[in-house]
């Protein structure tokens, strides 16, 4: 191939290209297949239990009274905690929680009566397991009900040691209106059902960060980027090359997104209330702003394995940058502009907005309008860091220079000079 048919490369052959060379790398193939689609089952596996049910506690009860067998009794009503055992020691709890008969030990202390009926705090400890995430999180919350409930049944008692003065206060304090919350988008009220949608998203941000890393990487390290050699001289050829690429990645990362949105949230019953068409409209910037800023990057690579480990890493924060698991609010200034840095701030915010809680595209223009411009100021940056790289990495062809080019015609006319007079 000439360098004028290498200079009229078409489009469509650019996206072969990048087609064949994701085909055909197996490092690549790992990323997208075990990364994408082995983190989508990994991360609803492990938050499995979404909503824990009947938890097993044992009660190492040391007060052995009415009130505390009151407390144990109420405990056990609760549909995330089981009682299974109320007449062990300390020892023998600690024994059945290694043997996974228990996930956790609540110690009642001899004085759990005695300073309740005085009016006076009580203080009962719980250890928990940590062998599943969510089990503590459902047994404190079993065991704050049961005091809230065991308190408003025992508080009438203790009014009559009270003066009117204070009865009366705490009688208007009261509200005659029980409040009922229904939980409008988390209708699980799990961690995972919270957690996944966000995590997703940050998992199209991490492989694809690293998939325009690896091959950029690969290009550079090989000095195959000399390849695109004939399309740095002009804005045309840059574009196209640059956009070339997205396009491929942006294809790919759509039939993953079927995975996720349909696939997975059918199996593993996540939220999923919002309207597909408008989910594929925000995710068509949030790709191509990933993809250019993948590419911008490059500009710190020099092979295909050194990024990896640097964006696993980095890319644990996403999810707090993008304003979900801490309002973006109260964050400082320079983490709310950080938000507005990487494409994955927006793109989760306004995924979860439009997934999770049934968002139209107009109540996430902030997002989407961040995303288009992040896609203009990446495109660009792109197209300057690929030419560069290109101009780095090209191939060199020395030139002989014009001094040694005279010195050799004048010693060729001279010899030949030598040789008509030996003629002669």
């Amino acid at each position: 191939m000439n360098k004028d048919d290498k200079t009229n490369i078409s489009f469509y052959t650019l996206i072969k290209k990048e087609f064949f060379t994701i085909s055909t790398s197996y490092a690549i193939l790992v990323v997208l297949i075990g990364g994408v689609i082995g983190y989508g089952f990994l991360y609803n596996f492990m938050y499995a239990p979404n909503d824990v049910t009947n938890a097993p506690v044992v009660i190492v009860d040391n007060s052995k009274t009415e009130l505390s067998r009151r407390f144990i009794y109420k405990l056990d009503a609760t549909p995330e905690v089981q009682v299974v055992g109320t007449g062990e020691d300390y020892i023998q709890a600690k024994d059945l929680m290694a043997r996974n008969q228990a996930a956790a030990i609540m110690f009642i202390p001899y004085d759990f009566d005695d300073k309740i009926r005085t009016g006076r705090q009580a203080i009962s400890v719980a250890y928990e397991t940590t062998q599943v995430f969510l089990y503590s999180l459902y047994i404190q919350k079993a065991i704050t009900f049961t005091v809230l409930d065991l308190n408003n049944e025992i508080r009438p008692d203790q009014l009559v040691f009270l003066p009117k003065k204070d009865v009366q206060i705490m009688a208007s304090s009261s509200s005659p209106i029980q409040a009922v919350g229904i939980p409008l988008y988390n209708y699980t009220e799990g961690y995972g059902t919270y957690l996944i949608p966000a995590v997703l998203m940050a998992i199209f941000f991490q492989t694809l960060m690293m998939v325009t890393a690896m091959i950029t990487g690969d290009e550079i390290s090989t000095k195959k980027i000399s390849y695109y050699e004939p399309l740095s001289h002009s804005f045309r050829g840059l574009a196209k090359l640059v956009f070339a690429k997205a396009f491929v990645y942006v294809l790919i990362y759509l039939v993953f997104a079927y995975f996720y949105i349909g696939l997975l949230a059918k199996i593993f019953d996540l939220p999923a209330i919002g309207d597909t068409r408008t989910i594929i409209i925000m995710l068509i910037p949030y790709l191509f702003a990933t993809s250019f800023f993948g590419l911008t990057m490059s500009l710190f690579w020099s092979d295909a394995d050194a990024p990896i480990p640097v964006i696993a890493f980095f890319s644990v924060g996403l999810i707090f940058l993008s304003g979900i698991s801490y309002p973006l609010e109260l964050m400082p200034k320079y983490w709310q502009w950080s938000h507005f840095i990487f494409p994955a701030g927006p793109g989760i915010l306004s995924y979860v907005k439009i997934n999770s809680m049934g968002c139209k595209l107009p109540e996430v223009r902030q997002e989407y309008l961040t995303l288009f411009c992040q896609v203009v100021i990446y495109f660009v940056t792109a197209m300057l860091v690929y030419k560069r790289n290109i101009n780095k990495y090209k191939p060199e062809n020395p030139e002989v220079p014009a001094d040694n080019t005279v010195i050799n015609d004048q010693t060729s006319v001279k010899n030949n000079d030598i040789a008509s007079e030996t003629v002669n």
